[in-house]
């Protein structure tokens, strides 16, 4: 039971990913977070408003069983599977983040001050959550897709717009991570 509790390793996982992937390659889906709010929207009616929302959300409910396997599998990770350690992290990320004012790093999952109730009762934190709402969200449409529906499926059936795309997402983590984010906290 023990080997539960560790991270899997590459060579057990990565060829897990890289079987559902051929699976879904095989019967003609993709996968991708992102898609799921669309049907989501579409089952709720905003093809009235939208023509993007305008489809056949039937042809992808079996999508939304990814986010119920997400919410449960998450459920499960925390709930029976952690064993409530803390988070090893290399001693000089600990002392970068405490330079820019992160407490208690490496002691949850998410920092407080980003995550935290407290982050939503400052207007500071409530901009941030807004305009990071935004710019994910134009970012997901204008890329054609979530980081993982490129870095997924996108990169495994070799499409050279994901290939981008995740070149994008990696060189805006990288500027947001060393040139942003210092400024912002």
């Amino acid at each position: 039971m023990n080997w539960i509790l560790e991270p899997w390793p590459w060579y057990i996982s990565g060829p897990l990913i890289a079987l559902v992937m051929a699976l879904l390659l095989y019967f003609g889906k993709t996968f991708g977070m992102s898609s799921n709010l669309r049907t989501m929207c579409a089952i709720g009616g905003a093809g009235k408003f939208s023509n993007f929302f305008d489809i056949k959300w039937r042809d992808y409910a079996w999508n939304l069983i990814i986010v119920l396997g997400s919410l449960i599998g998450g459920y499960i990770a925390v709930t029976f599977l952690s064993d409530n350690s803390i988070i090893n992290l290399n001693p000089e990320t600990i002392s970068d983040l405490n330079e820019i004012g992160f407490k208690n790093v490496g002691e949850g999952l998410m920092p407080e001050e980003f995550y935290g109730i407290e982050a939503l009762s400052s207007v500071k934190g409530i901009v941030l959550l807004i305009i990071g709402g935004f710019l994910v969200g134009f970012g997901t449409r204008y890329a054609g897709g979530c980081t993982s529906g490129h870095a997924i499926t996108g990169l495994s059936s070799l499409q050279k717009p994901s290939l981008i795309a995740v070149i994008g997402f990696f060189i805006g983590g990288l500027i947001m991570t060393f040139f942003i984010l210092p400024y912002i906290f």
